[in-house]
């Protein structure tokens, strides 16, 4: 089953599935920065509808915290939606960004992994793992995985910039 079919404990409404399914079709096809920003924001909004408002309103709080900076808060609130719903792979999204916020790479890559599973698409995800690839010195695992952002997501220019940057080190190093 693929992974984008799993949310709120089962399978999503079709048409959410077949939403998500067109708007990364069109993300993939479109070569104008601007639009496909847009689209990259409606398929955010559908992996934020966790189809359940506890879960929704924790995510507004972990949100909040966020914000303010109170990142064990913000751990606290999402440790609550993954047991709530685990298969919402927003939730683990989130986690790992706070963990990658917080300096704690290790917990930050096992989030990331679980969101992959559950969204292989999730260009938000794999370019997190990129930087923390890159940031840990693992320049071209981070590469790949720029490379998987852009298979996704190709008009992202951050990611455009750091697979030219990166290719650029690493030509460096082979001289």
């Amino acid at each position: 089953m693929p992974a984008a079919v799993l949310n709120a404990g089962g399978p999503l409404e079709s048409a959410h599935v077949k939403r998500l399914d067109k708007l990364f079709a069109e993300l993939k096809r479109e070569r104008n920065e601007h639009a496909a920003d847009r689209i990259s924001r409606q398929i955010l909004q559908l992996w934020l509808d966790s189809g359940s408002a506890t879960v929704d309103l924790l995510m507004q709080w972990v949100n909040d915290a966020i914000q303010a900076k109170k990142y064990p808060v913000a751990l606290d609130f999402l440790d609550q939606i993954i047991v709530l719903d685990p298969s919402y792979a927003e939730g683990w999204n989130h986690r790992a960004t706070v963990h990658y916020m917080m300096g704690d790479y290790t917990m930050s890559m096992a989030d990331i992994d679980r969101t992959l599973q559950l969204e292989p698409r999730h260009f938000g995800a794999l370019a997190g793992m990129a930087e923390i690839l890159k940031d840990t010195g693992r320049k071209e695992l981070a590469l790949k995985a720029y490379e998987q952002v852009l298979q996704v997501y190709p008009m992202l220019r951050s990611a455009q910039g750091a697979v030219e940057t990166l290719t650029q080190d690493l030509a460096g190093q082979n001289i």
